[in-house]
């Protein structure tokens, strides 16, 4: 399908308008809608009263589907907590089919390497249309070859909770994998077989969803303790099954440490570049991803802190052992924890009261009253590309498929006082700084910083960062040189042809459409 087109702030044809989604508003600045002028109403719910009751337990997931009143061409969400161990999403999908339900939006929180069966849904025509933060495998090849019915919209993870709150996303019924549950559906995600920590992206969508059923394999006596993530009134009902995920792909162990030098060099660099800023200080709040170089720069970060007794504010996003070991030594006196990374999380969500369990809109929705992420100091953040206004794609590979996710990356861009991106210059010899990225995720004006290890490019906007990181004996240079350079290694690559249809869209944090992802050509 043709979609009349315009052109947005960063020069990029995005489409005005798409059947079924409604009129589209063009990206206009990562500020712009947050100037105090942009009005927005939370969208007020309508729910059914339910009978009284003492036990939601349903007998079978088909009964709970039934009962929920989901009908051909509503919304479905999930949660991805589980991450690669889900099982959640492809049993119910099963049971959707066998149903003969057809054209349903799927709005999961995000999607990831356990959720191929979604590209057979999309195949068959259970589902029709696509909200989702990730993608990949499977169902990044089916987007980008053009075979959903309308184009799939991505949304960072703030953006998602915004969209929800406001009622622009509407969830018809919402399908929450609960490692623990109890017959009133109180669920917790620190206990049980497939304890996954944090529910940051479930509570929202239980809060919001016109029917919530709560699917688990580890029942517990009411009520549920010592933790609830999700309370019993958010739940309409409650679905046992013998498993909703594999174990040893949800969380094991702690996360790593890269042991590669080159990563551990960019680490180093991005550390000192940190330390230069002078963020790094009493009070001050950082976040860092789950990583094997993230992690590299959270431990030079320790170290610094504990030499120069040094107590931080709080530590906020997808949150690891590592970070957990932070707040136990007293680097930090709060752990805000929307998702969980590893396992060595959960005991201390369980045990420490400073490590508290925070939603997705707390977190990031920019329209709140007060989220997490604009207070933040600093924020380490990855790639997959970066061009030489600082735009940054985490969507789509060399190759133009789908293949990542946009989660809270321009979230915490726009809030954080300094935004560092760190990325090798070259991947399976192709090079990560060009000209224009494919996709714009994360606009170039909320990044200041860019290490590669062959330097360290610092955003024209932030004259102030550069004179300080220069000062500090840094390998400072242009994004253009740094881009000439690792091009007279690897050469400059061919463009990936595209066609005319837009696969999808990517809406910024705000609302507002910063890019369009177009069919793969062939």
């Amino acid at each position: 399908m043709n979609y009349t087109c315009i052109r947005n702030s960063l020069g990029r044809l995005v489409p005005q308008q798409i059947p079924g989604t409604g009129t589209l508003v063009p990206f206009s600045g990562a500020y712009a809608r947050l100037d105090g002028s942009y009005e927005w109403m939370p969208s007020p719910f309508l729910h059914r009263v339910p009978s009284i009751s003492t036990n939601k337990i349903a007998p079978d997931l088909c009964t709970a589907i039934e009962r929920s009143g989901l009908q051909n061409g509503m919304t479905i969400s999930f949660h991805h907590h589980l991450r690669n161990g889900d099982e959640v999403v492809g049993l119910v999908l099963a049971e959707l089919e066998k149903m003969g339900f057809r054209g349903l939006t799927l709005a999961p929180s995000s999607l990831g390497d356990s959720h191929d069966c979604v590209a057979d849904a999309i195949k068959k025509g259970v589902v029709t249309r696509l909200n989702t933060s990730g993608v990949r495998g499977e169902v990044g090849k089916a987007i980008s070859n053009g075979l959903l019915e309308s184009p799939a919209i991505i949304r960072s993870h703030g953006g998602r909770a915004r969209a929800i709150e406001e009622g622009s996303l509407k969830i018809d019924v919402a399908f929450l994998g609960a490692p623990a549950c109890d017959r009133l559906g109180n669920m917790t995600g620190v206990t049980g077989k497939t304890a996954c920590g944090a529910l940051g992206y479930a509570m929202v969508d239980a809060r919001h969803a016109r029917h919530a059923i709560a699917i688990t394999d580890n029942l517990v006596d009411y009520p549920l303790s010592p933790k609830i993530s999700v309370p019993q009134y958010l739940i309409d009902q409650v679905v046992v099954v013998d498993s909703i995920g594999d174990p040893s792909q949800i969380a094991t162990g702690a996360t790593r440490i890269t042991r590669d030098p080159l990563q551990l060099y960019i680490a180093e660099l991005a550390f000192k570049a940190i330390r230069a800023s002078g963020c790094l200080k009493n009070d001050c709040s950082f976040q860092t991803g789950g990583g094997g170089p993230s992690l590299a720069v959270a431990r030079y970060v320790r170290d610094y802190m504990k030499e120069n007794s040094i107590q931080g504010s709080y530590c906020i996003g997808g949150i690891t052992g590592y970070m957990a070991d932070m707040l136990k030594e007293g680097l930090f006196r709060t752990l805000f924890d929307v998702q969980s990374f590893d396992a060595a999380v959960t005991n201390s969500i369980a045990t420490n009261p400073n490590h508290v369990e925070a939603d997705v809109s707390w977190y990031a929705n920019p329209f709140n009253k007060g989220c997490l992420v604009n207070d933040l100091d600093v924020v380490v953040l990855a790639a997959l590309d970066v061009d030489v206004d600082f735009n940054v794609d985490v969507l789509t590979g060399h190759d133009g498929i789908l293949r990542g996710a946009s989660g809270g990356h321009s979230d915490t861009a726009a809030g954080a006082k300094l935004a560092l991106i760190t990325i090798p210059l070259m991947r399976n010899g192709v090079p990560s700084i060009r000209e224009r990225v494919q996709t714009v995720v994360t606009p170039g004006e909320t990044v200041d910083v860019i290490v590669t290890e062959r330097g360290i490019a610092v955003n024209p906007r932030r004259e102030d960062l550069r004179a300080r990181l220069r000062d500090a004996g840094l390998p400072v240079k242009d994004i253009r040189r740094l881009k000439a350079e690792i091009e007279h290694i690897t050469g400059i690559p061919d463009e990936v042809a595209f066609a005319d249809e837009i696969v999808g869209i990517v809406e910024y944090r705000d609302g507002t459409i910063i890019d369009a992802i177009r069919k793969i050509k062939g």
